[in-house]
């Protein structure tokens, strides 16, 4: 009954909440004379912090209207071109200036952990001069209802090599975290089975791989408890009145506590300096926070087979790693990849995915030629500096755009001998 007392709690607390912000509004109203107090922004201070820890966070809009392609800023339009009862496929559609060579075409796989796929906002900027972006969008289990069927970890496989189908040759696939471990799943089936519209090149960005190395928090919890115990303790049926009630349903929430019992001393210091910078009027550090928060805040359930099958597969019986995890019947065998070019990148901070856990992809798979393989450890970040921030764009970034320009399969230039036997570019 827990989901339902959250659900009761939320409700319960509708009426304060109202009457907090209404609060808020007042004091921090210009024409109100308190406002210009210490008292009185104070106040506004305390009442938004409190209406902020007992919202419900919507999901956030990706909010990338613009970009800049060859020193022109150009529009941006999402476009779902690929959708199934789980996931929506976005293409970040630009409005390309006349004499743009094409550039690569990216399927960017958005971890289904508890987060929106728009925490990858930034990676996706980062990315969108330089590339055609296809993210997928992961629906909340608790917005589908049961006659949609099940969804796990299989389904997932199934899923990328369909949206690799529906974008055609030549298709770089980058995964974020989680899904590194389908996605090598996936192009390991492809590959086996010959499928010419297998990608270019897969990169994989701090994912668990191998969880048995340097195991983090996250990685013991699941070794600690068996299956048994999540499906006891975790998995709830949704509450009426959500279009998914009664399908069962591993929470956001429980999954938003994890993750900050983890850091709850940052947690706590972040919402003390947020309070303070509202008494100081110190907009901009405020506002910082909010779009973090609003972000990290906002949570999706994930169905309780995709998450049951996921703990057991990686986190418990490291089937990937050992060669034996499964799909559909069959044995997922990652020394078939041979034409798949393979970037792993790590943070070296990372508290989420240890150190070597994703870099151990290059371990299995045997069979990619050395000169199409890479690895690369970015020095002084943790989970989320691998894919977002100062050094992602500095660092990282530039390494995948330039892998992915290596390794693509479609027209490239070659050398070709002139008259007079000097070297020229041709195709």
């Amino acid at each position: 009954m827990y989901y339902q007392l959250y659900e009761m709690n939320h409700a319960m607390m509708a009426p304060w909440r109202a009457v907090a912000d209404q609060m808020r509004l007042a004091y921090s109203n210009p024409l109100n004379p308190l406002s210009h107090t210490y008292f009185g922004r104070s106040m506004a201070a305390g009442l938004e912090v409190l209406e902020r820890a007992t919202r419900r966070y919507a999901k956030p809009a990706f909010g990338l209207d613009e970009t800049v392609i060859d020193g022109k800023t150009v529009s941006v339009h999402e476009k779902i071109v690929w959708q199934r009862p789980f996931c929506n496929l976005i293409h970040f559609e630009r409005c390309l200036p006349a004499g743009h060579r094409p550039d690569p075409k990216i399927l960017m796989v958005a971890p289904m952990s508890g987060h929106y796929a728009t925490l990858l906002r930034g990676t996706v900027e980062t990315l969108l001069p330089d590339a055609e972006i296809y993210i997928t969008d992961w629906v909340d289990a608790r917005m589908v209802p049961l006659s949609d069927g099940a969804f796990d970890l299989d389904d997932f496989i199934d899923y990328i090599v369909q949206m690799l189908h529906a974008l055609g040759p030549d298709t770089h696939v980058i995964a974020v975290c989680q899904p590194s471990v389908p996605v090598l799943a996936a192009v390991a089936r492809m590959e086996e089975d010959g499928d010419p519209l297998s990608p270019s090149s897969m990169t994989l960005m701090g994912g668990p791989i191998d969880t048995r190395v340097n195991p983090t928090a996250v990685n013991r919890l699941a070794e600690e408890r068996p299956i048994d115990w999540f499906r006891d303790n975790v998995i709830m049926p949704v509450p009426w009145p959500q279009p998914g009630f009664m399908r069962l349903v591993y929470p956001g929430f429980l999954q938003l506590s994890g993750f900050m019992s983890m850091n709850l001393d940052r947690h706590l210091i972040a919402h003390k300096e947020f309070f303070a910078h509202l008494v100081k009027n110190d907009g901009d550090a405020a506002e910082k926070h909010r779009d973090f928060y609003d972000e990290y805040l906002a949570v999706m359930d994930m169905t309780a087979e995709f998450y049951l099958q996921t703990v057991e597969t990686v986190f418990m019986k490291h089937a990937l790693p050992k060669g034996e995890m499964m799909h559909r019947g069959r044995r997922v065998d990652t020394t078939a990849i041979r034409n798949v070019a393979l970037l792993t990148v790590e943070g070296e901070n990372d508290d989420i995915s240890g150190v070597g856990q994703t870099k151990a992809a290059q371990t299995i798979c045997t069979n990619i030629p050395e000169n199409m393989r890479m690895h690369y450890m970015q020095p002084d970040v943790g989970h989320y500096g691998v894919f977002n921030g100062s050094r992602f764009r500095r660092e990282i970034a530039p390494r995948i755009l330039s892998f992915i320009a290596t390794n693509g399969r479609g027209e490239k230039t070659v050398p070709r001998v002139v008259k007079g036997g000097k070297s020229a570019s041709g195709k």
